[in-house]
């Protein structure tokens, strides 16, 4: 008997639901035609469908929030292709989450309901968004997309796209926005003209105090367009802060494939770690779900929380990856099976990045530092190293960079944390200790790379892009540590490089 091709396997969707039960995923327990909209997410990829869309599923099932179902709002070119994966079956999809011990569990999520593509028809996005059914506006945009300025902080009004939905909006036009700025900023407008209240905008982005940049970033926006406006949002709108934690890599090809083993195909999978956490400020303006029901720690001060998964797990993160590149790995998985690696990310976590973090009463902090080692070495993820290596100079700055700063103030060392910095040079030189090239993805990667061209003559050539670094290139304790590292990675290369920091 011949096993069935892909092709002939029936798509996920409504009318398939009883089927895919049968292999044992589980289904959603709930009649998806009651669940009415309530949330408009702006960023759906992997991430925001393994954890937040997972989270108000689990409510779902347990016969609530029904009138919280998620619209998926796309923005940039590149979203037409989760818009038309989602439609093509029912706006399902299948999450499975992979253990280090390898159990995998797959399920079926059926939170998100629907998903508009803004650039098809802009004013009926903003539609969408001034429909007062709609009560938060979540995003995850990536760190870049909140369009600042990596040294002072401050929103980038000259940028193009900002500069033309500024004046769509001052002349009280919606049908040409091009950002969500715009698009957000002009369903407020409607909102407070119409005399209905404003929805809360809730971001879930890997930033720190990422609720307060939301807040800046568009309180800055509707200033330009509308000093009133500007005035009621401030006035009006919450922007919670939140902590979110949830490795999860890019969908691939061999993902749908483990998909169809169970009988069906899904254009886009997601598989994630079996480990999740959210920790969300309780800050709303027009009601939450009731996330504390389902695992959410809701609480009044997040910062502790955020700074001590920022600090310790997205900036050793990119310890990890530049590293790991240069010696040769591709998978995360393998980068942790060589032990020098998790030696050093514990020892830049607990020598340089616990000293910068809040008090969190009630947390192991070492076993947090110790649980982040297994995860990293989760085999079953497959996780990739160029995910983490992309997109740096907003990675960096946000994660790493703080805490060098803060140690740098208080007397304490920064030699690895200046080590990462040196290893993100060398990886931006564009070749490998093999000399095979590197691609880096990254928004600023030909300024990046022309700077790291000239790394062996001006050791100091990388950190003179103050845009990225401000000004520790002026700082003799961080660049005596940086150079150092430089060095020994162009001479020796990255794995006798972790060698000598360690032995120092």
């Amino acid at each position: 008997m011949s096993t069935p091709t892909t092709s002939t396997l029936p798509h996920l969707g409504t009318a398939q639901l009883d089927a895919v039960a049968a292999t044992g995923a589980a289904v959603p327990g709930y009649d998806r035609a009651a669940v009415t909209p309530g949330i408009v997410h702006i960023g759906v990829g992997g991430f925001h469908r393994a954890h937040q869309a997972m989270y108000l599923d689990r409510l779902m099932n347990q016969g609530q929030a029904l009138d919280w179902g998620i619209v998926g709002l796309g923005v940039m070119p590149s979203d037409v292709r989760m818009r038309d994966a989602l439609a093509g079956q029912d706006h399902l999809y299948t999450l499975t989450t992979k253990a280090p011990d390898g159990i995998e569990d797959a399920r079926v999520i059926g939170s998100i309901i629907d998903y508009v593509f803004a650039p098809d028809d802009p004013a009926a996005a903003v539609n969408l968004l001034a429909d007062p059914q709609i009560r938060i506006v979540s995003l995850t945009v990536t760190e870049g997309g909140y369009n600042i300025d990596h040294v002072t902080g401050e929103f980038l009004h000259t940028s193009e796209h900002i500069a033309h939905d500024r004046a769509e909006l001052q002349a009280g036009r919606h049908s040409d926005l091009r950002t969500f700025f715009g698009l957000v900023t002009a369903a407020l407008a409607v909102r407070r003209a119409a005399g209905v209240p404003p929805f809360t905008v809730m971001s879930c982005d890997n930033i720190q105090g990422n609720g307060e940049v939301a807040h800046r970033t568009f309180l800055a926006f509707a200033a330009s367009v509308d000093e009133e406006l500007a005035t009621w949002v401030e006035g009006n709108v919450a922007f919670p802060n939140s902590m979110v934690d949830r490795i999860t890599p890019e969908t691939t090809d061999a993902d749908r494939a483990d998909v169809a083993d169970h009988g069906y195909t899904d254009a886009w999978p997601v598989v994630s770690e079996d480990f999740t956490q959210w920790v969300l400020e309780d800050r709303f303006t027009a009601g939450r779900p009731l996330y504390e029901e389902v695992g959410v720690e809701v609480v009044e001060d997040v910062v502790p929380y955020e700074l001590m998964k920022l600090r310790l797990l997205n900036a050793s993160h990119q310890g990890l990856c530049y590293f790991g590149h240069l010696a040769g790995h591709r998978m995360v998985h393998d980068v942790m099976a060589d032990p020098r690696f998790a030696r050093f990310l514990l020892a830049y976590m607990e020598n340089e990045a616990t000293p910068t973090l809040r008090p969190l009463p009630g947390v192991d902090l070492d076993a947090y530092r110790h649980t982040l080692i297994s995860r990293f070495g989760n085999v079953a993820v497959k996780d990739t190293v160029a995910r983490l290596c992309a997109e740096s100079s907003d990675r960096i700055p946000r994660w790493l960079l703080p805490v060098v700063r803060e140690n740098l103030a208080a007397g304490r060392p920064v030699d690895l944390s200046a080590a990462i910095v040196a290893s993100w040079a060398r990886y931006a030189e564009g070749t490998d200790e093999q000399g095979a090239p590197i691609t880096v993805v990254d928004r600023m990667a030909d300024r990046l790379m022309a700077s790291a061209s000239h790394n062996h003559e001006d050791a100091l050539a990388f950190l003179r892009d103050r845009e990225v670094f401000g000004d520790l290139v002026d700082s003799p304790d961080f660049t005596a540590a940086y150079t150092r590292t430089l060095a020994s990675l162009h001479t020796d290369g990255a794995e006798a490089t972790l060698d000598m920091l360690l032995e120092s």
